[in-house]
């Protein structure tokens, strides 16, 4: 499975669907006909398409046959159920009819294997509720000294009914151990529970057949690449709307993945961004209002349910817990506030500062250009207006200040730079080198098109770093790796993501000619007169070298201490992932900026550093000691043991807080200086001691 869904808590699985099992296996018990979802025509219509739509315009060619029949049903049963909890032994052995059958139905439209193995999960799904209600019954002993193993992705489906009951005893356990460690009494602890597995029961006897197509459509489509995806007309609507809710709050995008609200994205100039406390992929599990709100348990809600919550007045407080992406699958419980606001426009623009750096008696003045994201007024640049917002345009005024200010070298920040406009981002380069590529482009028909520097004046030609670290992606890889690329200046911090992919949105009415029409009474609500949408690949990104940057991202040149792998976080992380490859190189020519034997004494003086500083020392030793919990998947189900946990992950957190104020302390010259560096992240920190040693070589 992807990353994300390995640090699913392995408690609760598929919000989004819901179906009854039909009479295929031997201990089946018949639901309720109101419950029952099959197949409708509408459907199956759209089934015969979406493959027509991929093999038409995807990037990949992927011939539809029993090899990707296989594929599919492993994403779909894994989908259904990551942590094997649902399932029995004897589900899958019997699933195991349709392994080749996949292809065939796809094509035709045919969703029957589908919907029967979906019915199953139904099935399995309501047989754990009843058991959920006499696990939840009698107080549980926390003195007894056991573990739940919390990753299950690798583990054997359980072969009989008793094996799962004591996986969910566990879970269930583990559950109202948390609730326990809140200082909440049993009944307060029973009642939580109850409400919650109430509201994931009810929540699921609402879905209907569009959603069990959407989640079977997108076991199909992530075959080609995790980036392409299918949205039902309603998922689509209710989308816009979510994402629009939630800047209004927290300037965050979410997302429903399994039962649990998802940080989709976190918006450049919201709240969530500028506090630096919540990331891709933190899972949100109970909202509070204000500084003393009761915090009340969102897993099992409705994402819109959820968004209520966390919307609000500007200026008002909301409480998150959250579990992140960063702690695995132990994640413990982490609770942050903040203050609700409008995305603002002006924060997400680039910014400066100058920081004096004094070493060996010598000032330097080191200027920091801290960039968000790529972004530029289409609109307003459309309507001729010359004064519209761009980054480029930006970083040439904040260049021009900086050097008005004595600036002797650069640093350009792109940690947690996204990316955004290409436009933009080769733009950018071009402010820095005299002219020629700085990013190849491959379609689908083997085409390749280079975006070249649209400017031969160069803007700063002074001693340059770029920051960049594992939430830096794609057009920041583009920027980053053109300047390596060209050495035209030095890159610190961590590999980037790696997405080097384009994807757009289509809307299936257009393939088919439909215009609003031709398909009605659609089974899940919704207009009626739509079909779907896909986001597909269309496209790679290329480097002026002719390397990809997919999968492997931007290396830099002095790698500083990371909490990340990119076998856990990133593009490699996602199995069916588009390869890394290379094409011809473009015509370009170095500036020579940096050389090898400039770039061997940087990195000789910074492991000398890692050797010796306190600081670094420090600070790597805390990464390594993250790591070695991240990689504990057992979760301790005694009340002491888990008190001692949570202790030991605070200290943890505790240390690393303090260290990034301490770490790389230098000799400033002047208050302003020193509050200044207070400011700064450990990368910048960093990269301002290596770009003083570049000034002076």
């Amino acid at each position: 499975m992807l990353y994300m869904k390995k640090l699913f808590l392995f408690l609760f699985l598929v919000a989004n669907l819901s179906i009854q099992c039909q009479a295929r296996h031997s201990d089946y018990t018949p639901l309720a006909d109101t419950t029952y979802l099959k197949p409708t025509p509408e459907l199956e219509k759209e089934a015969r398409l979406i493959p027509q739509a991929l093999n038409r315009i995807h990037y990949r060619k992927v011939a539809i046959n029993d090899s990707l029949s296989e594929v599919v049903l492993k994403s779909y049963l894994q989908a259904l159920d990551p942590y094997k909890v649902y399932f029995l032994q004897k589900d899958v052995d019997a699933f195991q009819q349709y392994r080749h059958r996949f292809d065939n139905e796809l094509e035709a439209g045919k969703l029957d294997a589908a919907f029967d193995i979906y019915n199953t999960f139904r099935q399995r799904f309501d047989e754990r509720m009843a058991v959920i209600d006499s696990l939840n019954k009698v107080e549980f002993d926390f003195t007894v000294d056991e573990y739940y193993e919390a990753d299950r992705e690798n583990a054997p489906w359980a072969s009989n009914k008793g094996e799962l009951n004591e996986i969910w005893r566990q879970i269930i356990k583990s559950q109202a151990l948390s609730y326990k460690i809140a200082n909440k009494e049993w009944p307060d602890i029973h009642t939580s529970l109850s409400k919650r597995y109430a509201q994931m029961k009810k929540n699921i006897h609402q879905q209907k057949s569009v959603d069990v197509f959407q989640v079977y459509m997108n076991a199909f489509t992530e075959s080609y690449d995790p980036h392409t995806s299918y949205f039902s007309p309603v998922t689509s609507e209710n989308f816009k709307i979510s994402m629009s809710q939630s800047l209004e709050g927290i300037g965050a995008s979410l997302t429903t993945d399994g039962d649990y609200t998802k940080v989709a994205e976190v918006i450049a100039g919201g709240p969530a961004f500028k506090s630096k406390l919540i990331q891709k992929d933190d899972r949100i599990v109970g909202v509070a209002q204000g500084e003393k709100g009761e915090m009340v348990d969102v897993i099992g809600w409705r994402l819109d349910e959820v968004v209520q919550l966390i919307r609000g007045s500007k200026g008002s407080k909301v409480r998150l817990s959250l579990l992140r992406a960063a702690d695995g699958v132990n994640a413990l419980p982490v609770e942050i506030t903040l203050v609700r606001d409008m995305v603002k426009l002006e924060e997400q623009v680039a910014k400066s500062k100058l920081v004096p750096y004094t070493k060996d008696g010598k000032t330097y003045k080191v200027g920091v250009i801290t960039i968000p994201t790529f972004y530029m007024d289409f609109e307003q640049a459309q309507r001729g207006n010359p004064n519209y917002n761009s980054t480029t345009r930006d970083v040439r005024r904040l260049i021009k200040e900086l050097e008005a200010q004595g600036m002797q070298g650069l640093v350009i920040d792109l940690t947690f730079n996204g990316g955004g406009s290409l436009t933009e981002a080769i733009e950018l380069t071009g402010l820095f080198i005299p002219s020629g590529p700085v990013v190849q482009v491959r379609n689908a028909d083997g085409s390749i098109n280079t975006g070249d520097d649209p400017d031969p004046a160069t803007v700063y030609g002074g001693p340059l770093a770029v920051v960049i670290n594992r939430f830096s992606a794609s057009a920041s890889e583009i920027f980053a790796g053109a300047i390596q690329d060209y050495r035209r200046g030095v890159i610190i911090g961590e590999q980037t993501f790696g997405k080097g992919t384009v994807q757009n949105l289509i809307d299936l009415d257009r393939l088919v000619g439909n215009s609003g029409a031709g398909i009605a009474g659609r089974n899940g609500g919704g207009s009626s007169s739509k079909l779907g949408q896909l986001k597909i690949t269309l496209a790679k990104f290329y480097r002026v070298t002719g390397s990809s940057t997919q999968h492997k991202g931007v290396t830099p040149d002095i790698e500083l201490p990371s909490e990340f792998s990119a076998a856990d976080f990133g593009e490699s992380a996602y199995p069916a992932a588009l390869p890394w490859d290379q094409i011809k190189s473009s015509k370009y020519k170095e500036t020579k900026t940096v050389n090898d034997r400039l770039l061997a004494q940087l990195r000789s003086n910074y492991q000398k550093r890692l050797a010796t500083d306190a600081d670094l020392i420090a600070l790597r030793e805390n990464i390594d000691a993250s790591k070695a919990a991240r990689a504990e998947t057992r979760i301790s189900l005694n009340l002491e043991k888990r008190k001692e946990e949570i202790e030991l992950r605070k200290k943890r957190s505790g240390n690393k807080d303090t260290l990034e104020q301490q770490i790389n302390s230098l000799e400033l010259e002047d208050a302003e200086a020193q509050e200044a560096m207070k400011q700064a992240d450990p990368y910048v920190k960093e990269s301002i001691r290596i770009l003083a040693e570049l000034i002076a070589a």
